[in-house]
Order: C-alpha cells, then structure tokens, then sequence
C-alpha cells in the first residue's frame, strides 16, 4: 500500500499524509503536526520490525506472548534500540498513527527551516541520512542506526552515526536550506562536500572524510580563514545523493552573532571558541 503524501509549503515545509483505513505511519518524537480525529496515536520505544504483537498474543508453539523467554528477548531488543538511539543523540520513542474507520490525515515537519524529500524503497537499497533528517516513514520501513568507522565519525563534524532506512516504502526526510540533488558518477565519480551539507545517500556510495589540502601554508589557510576547518567529507560511486545548503553549524553562529554572542571572532573555522 503506496503513503499518500503532499509536501508542502516553501521556507518551512511540512507534510500532509493521507491514511487509508487501517494504514499506519510513524514519526520520530517531536515531528508531528495534527491529525484527524479518526487516525490513533500510539508511543512505543521500538521501530516497527521489533515489538509490533500486541500484549498478551500468543505465538505458534508457545503460550502467551512466548512465554517468559520471548518476553526476555523482546525487552532486550526493545533495550539495544533504545540504546543505539541514545548513542546517536535521537529521540528514545516514535509515534505511530493508525487510520481508523475511513481515511485520515496526519501532518509532520522538521525542525529546522528547510526542504523535505519523500524518499521510495522498493527493497533493494538502504538509504542512508544525517541525524535527526528522519520525519516520518510508514511502517514496512525499518529504522537503524549506522555507526560510521571511528577515524571518519571523529573527524567528519556530523558524529559517526548515520541514520539507516531499509525495506519497501515511503520516508520523509528534513533538512536545512535548499536540497539538490547529485550523482558523483557524473563528476568523475568522487564530490567532496562540507560535512554539514550531507543529508542522506543511496547505499553504495562510499561515505569518507578526508584532510582539506596538506599541512602546508595553503592546506593551513583554507583551515583557518576558509571557514571549513580541517576535514571535508567525500561521496563516491554511482548513486543518489542530496545535499543541504544551510548547515546547524552556519545557522547556530548566525543566531549567536545576531545576538551579539558571536566568539568566533574574524577568522571563524580552526579558531573558533564555540564550544555549544
């Protein structure tokens, strides 16, 4: 069953989902707009692909909900999620919304003022997005966490966490700024990018971090006056990739400087005293 969605709206999009009966979709806490008043709303501590049967079901060859092993191991996967979660700075619950009686509608955005992009798994690629760039999904979706290799989390700006989105189906994501949409098959192959501009890709492409220029005059020069301190983050292969145009960082120092709370002082990047 395909989610009905509109996106709509310009300097702060949200997206308006319609529900038919029985139908549900997810969010992430904090994401949801209004809704209906047909369509239930549920908070769970688990994605869709773990604790979905309901409390006090029965499972083949085995009492109630398992037994008390099956509720052992059901609490421990409920537990890793939440972990993974907590590791990567998400929110610890979604909410699910369920149609009932006819068809309903539900609304979501972001958090930030920016684009959403309703993004189609047919099963057979994963994509991958920045933390917190998850609105919303309808339930054959799964959400995980992707933990990045140590060496490129630490360096790359945005954490070594990146949100992971399998199955078949509609998820919404959100960004900052304008998106725009880019294969690097059609650039030789490699892009290099602000880490703060990548909001999510296909799975084969190839996600790394590398040094901008070498530990010379001018590899110190971009580091210092060119804003983008020492790392670029680098996307390979052939596949899509969507990038943002306002990063937090950009938009958080615009505030703290409109505020007259600017530390950065003239040279901004390797220099800075921003520590929020």
């Amino acid at each position: 069953m395909t989610l009905q969605q509109e996106i709509v709206g310009n300097a702060m999009q949200m997206a308006v989902v319609s529900l038919e009966p029985g139908q549900t979709v997810y969010c992430e806490a904090g994401k949801f707009l209004f809704k209906t008043t047909n369509v239930t709303m549920e908070t769970r501590l688990t994605g869709p692909s773990n604790g979905q049967q309901p409390q006090g079901g029965s499972t083949p060859g085995g009492g109630v909900g398992g037994g008390m092993g099956g509720m052992l191991r059901q609490a421990m996967g409920t537990a890793m999620q939440v972990g993974q979660r907590v590791l990567a700075g998400e929110s610890i619950a979604f909410q699910y919304f369920t149609s009932q009686g006819g068809e309903g509608t539900v609304g979501f955005a972001g958090v930030l003022p920016g684009e959403m992009r309703a993004l189609e798994l047919d099963g057979t690629r994963a994509w991958f997005a920045e933390k917190d760039a998850f609105v919303a999904a309808e339930s054959t979706v799964d959400f995980g966490i992707a933990f990045q290799g140590g060496r490129t989390g630490m360096k790359g700006g945005e954490g070594f966490v990146l949100e992971k989105f399998t199955g078949r189906g509609t998820v919404i994501i959100a960004g900052a700024g304008n998106f725009i949409d880019l294969n690097p098959a059609d650039f030789g192959g490699r892009i290099e990018v602000d880490t703060g501009c990548v909001v999510a890709f296909e799975e084969g492409i190839q996600y790394g971090v590398q040094r901008v220029g070498g530990l010379n005059r001018q590899g110190l020069m971009n580091a210092v006056f060119g804003g983008e301190g020492l790392s670029l983050a680098t996307l390979e292969g052939n596949g899509r990739v969507i990038l943002q145009s306002l990063t937090i960082e950009s938009l958080a120092n615009a505030l703290k400087k409109a505020q007259g709370g600017d530390k950065q002082g003239p040279t901004g990047g390797l220099f800075s005293t921003n520590t929020g």
